[in-house]
């Protein structure tokens, strides 16, 4: 069976999508992966002849949509599967839960509910996800529509609508987003870079760095729109020297999914991750293998996005007045910008003690 891996590219309108995918046709297929574009659905519909404002409602619009949507990828997978190639990179230009930024909670709810669908696992059925930022944020001069005939939002409006996709793929594990704050190749090659470390190519890295925070105002995270709560489970495993590895049981609302993780340290507080998503069955096995030295630790996790930064905000329950947030960088010297209403206490970027794989022996306390 091939390694198979399937991604999101997202984002505002005219944030450079289709100049990215192009970037990862070219920079993958070099590397060896096989690469599968599932296209935009949205703009297949429209430009012909199937939009909103042509149906009875929006709500008809986005169920059918959205079964297409999930259809075509369903295709895709099935296709791969019967492919020889060793590695195959699934891209999908945009996915499933772009479609809830199009459509008020009701609407939402009704979609879900009409194609028996659960946000949780249409969400996490992605590897990873990237959202590239609107070029009405920033690069105001470069909004155009010449390059989408499905394109009709003014620039306010892109900006309102890149804020509410990022709101809908908040809480995925591995949401990256991507701005404005570099000319536009700098950026499209930061995508490819945010691409290569989710793949776990060997010559990219992040940079985990981590911060001591009071105890957060639980009812104000939750009342964030760009914020999302998940409930985690982790497990180590026994392991070689110089990794970790561990297991996951990660979701909410009843519904949970698992995954295995393989970290390989690096000097200098680097490293490689590699993460895949494993079945209830694989999970139960694997956990025979746990490393008896080590408790579980069970948290509860805020997935915040910030000023492009996605802020992991993870709350123990053997801790009252503190918590963690955790962000993975691409290099130490890129600024770190929290909201005010979380208040750091101090970094501890590297301190044995505040490690999880260490916590799960010996829980610090301030």
């Amino acid at each position: 069976m091939p390694f198979i891996r399937k991604i999101v590219v997202t984002g505002g309108p005219c944030a450079g999508k289709t100049t990215g995918l192009s970037w990862i046709q070219n920079t993958f297929s070099q590397r060896g992966w096989k690469v599968l574009f599932v296209p935009e659905t949205a703009t297949e519909l429209i430009t012909g002849g199937v939009a909103p404002w042509t149906t009875g409602t929006n709500l008809d619009y986005q169920i059918g949509q959205m079964r297409l949507q999930v259809t075509k990828e369903e295709i895709f997978r099935a296709a791969a599967d019967t492919m020889p190639d060793d590695r195959i990179l699934i891209v999908c230009d945009r996915g499933a839960l772009d479609n809830k930024a199009y459509m008020n909670s009701e609407e939402f709810a009704t979609v879900l509910d009409t194609l028996r669908l659960d946000e949780v696992e249409l969400r996490d059925s992605y590897d990873a996800v990237f959202h590239l930022e609107t070029a009405a944020k920033g690069a105001e001069e470069a909004y155009t529509f010449a390059n989408n005939a499905a394109r009709y939002e003014t620039p306010a409006q892109a900006r309102a609508l890149d804020n509410r996709i990022i709101s809908a793929w908040t809480g995925h594990p591995h949401l990256r987003v991507i701005g404005n704050d570099t000319n536009f190749e700098a950026k499209l090659q930061r995508l490819l870079s945010e691409i290569s470390s989710a793949l776990g190519e060997p010559e990219t890295y992040e940079i985990e760095r981590k911060f001591l925070i009071r105890y957060p105002d639980v009812e104000w995270l939750e009342a964030q729109a760009n914020c999302h709560r998940v409930e985690i489970i982790q497990t180590y495993l026994q392991s070689e020297d110089g990794q970790d590895r561990r297991v996951r049981q990660r979701g909410e609302n009843g519904t949970f999914l698992y995954y295995e993780t393989i970290k390989r340290k690096l000097p200098d507080g680097q490293a490689i991750e590699i993460s895949r998503r494993i079945t209830d069955r694989e999970y139960l096995n694997l956990l025979l293998s746990a490393d008896t030295g080590k408790r579980q630790l069970r948290k509860t996790r805020f997935c915040m996005t910030y000023n492009k930064q996605s802020l992991k905000i993870d709350l123990y329950p053997f801790w009252k007045k503190q918590a963690m947030v955790q962000l993975h960088m691409r290099g130490a010297d890129v600024p770190v910008d929290f909201p005010p209403q979380l208040r750091l206490i101090r970094e501890v970027t590297g301190v044995k003690a505040y490690k999880n794989s260490s916590m799960a022996v010996v829980i610090p306390e301030e």
